[in-house]
């Protein structure tokens, strides 16, 4: 799990210590075990929300952790061409190559610990797929999609592309220098990362060497969650064992304690957390396939919108995807089976 690394991690800038005294640690409200299943093309995901209401998640809709899988020779999948509306998605690879392209001219290729970070807003076609030399060669992919709500009023603010490379994520180091935090979005500690978000949010991935602990100031005003992309650990002052593919949720309170367990497995010798949250948006969500927004009638007219192309159209360069189909006239229908509450491809 390579990601962002660091030759000496203490000749990085330190978060301050927490004190306990003054400082309410978060408590931790659940625990929950994302489920398997297949995205897109059919390339492996865990469903790391799976199980949690909207309520604890807000701002945030959902969360797939794909791979991390081992891909041989002609294996590596992607997604096709398909449309979103109303919320941002955030692609961070950790392992493997994934290239990306839209309808508004965004794109290009992300690779261990890169971030593509869209915001659909009005409307936007992509597709997110491995190049073609990797599909020959086969290879390691892991990484997480997330998608962050917008609020009624930037529903339809014009759509944003953000090419976040690994050198410009901020690194800090715990202060004992037992943890590594890569902030990607937000203010953490006063440390900013790069990611320019519409809805304010904070998103690390922290790396904490076995037996290693730490205690982050978190914003009052953000929720808390924290996701294990590998190894084991505990979270919150009451330890609460964490493992891998696992989501904590905390309540209330100023700092995030996270704690990696002594024994790791060769596999995943450090505790890999995604640390996330933001201010809540405290509005109703009306989530079909992959439009989110605030009402039923909302979603159905960004269907009719999608047929009638006002999402985009596929750059004629790209038109033509893998396996031959060319995406861009699924029905409504088509698009909506399998329910109110599934999130179609990122």
């Amino acid at each position: 799990m390579p990601a962002v690394t660091v030759d000496n991690i203490l000749a990085l800038p330190r978060l301050r210590h927490v004190d306990p005294a003054v400082e309410r640690d978060r408590p931790v409200v659940s625990i929950t075990t994302a489920p398997s299943g297949l995205e897109g093309e059919g390339f492996p995901v865990r469903r790391a929300f799976a199980g949690v209401s909207l309520a604890a998640l807000d701002p945030f809709v959902h969360m797939d952790q794909m791979g991390e899988v081992e891909y041989a020779p002609g294996e590596p999948k992607g997604t096709p061409w398909h449309p979103h509306r109303g919320f941002e998605t955030v692609t961070y690879m950790i392992d493997g190559i994934f290239e990306h392209h839209d309808s508004n001219g965004g794109g290009g290729l992300i690779t261990n610990g890169d971030t593509q970070w869209m915001t659909a807003g009005r409307g936007i076609l992509h597709i997110e797929r491995p190049p073609e030399y990797l599909v020959a060669s086969g290879g390691l992919f892991h990484g997480f999609q997330l998608w962050v709500n917008l609020p009624r009023r930037l529903k339809f603010a014009p759509p944003r592309y953000q090419d976040i490379r690994a050198s410009a994520v901020s690194l800090v180091a715990s202060p004992d220098g037992g943890a590594l935090l890569r902030i990607i979005a937000g203010e953490v500690d006063g440390f900013r990362g790069p990611g320019i978000t519409h809805t304010p949010i904070a998103l690390l991935h922290v790396t904490l060497a076995a037996g290693a602990s730490v205690t982050i100031p978190w914003p009052r005003h953000f929720n808390a969650l924290v996701y294990a992309l590998g190894g084991f650990g505990a979270v919150g002052a009451g330890r609460h064992p964490l493992r891998y593919g696992q989501l904590a949720v905390f309540g209330a309170g100023d700092a995030i304690t996270v704690s990696a367990s002594k024994q790791q497995e060769s596999r995943s010798p450090n505790f890999d957390v995604l640390v996330l949250g933001g201010e809540p948006i405290r509005e109703p969500v009306a989530m079909y396939g992959p439009f989110v927004m605030n009402t039923k009638a909302e979603v159905l007219q960004a269907f009719e919108d999608y047929q009638k192309g006002i999402l985009g159209t596929i750059p004629a360069e790209h038109a033509v995807v893998p396996h031959g189909s060319v995406r861009g006239q699924a029905s409504a229908d088509e698009m909506t089976a399998g329910g109110t509450d599934q999130p179609a491809a990122g």
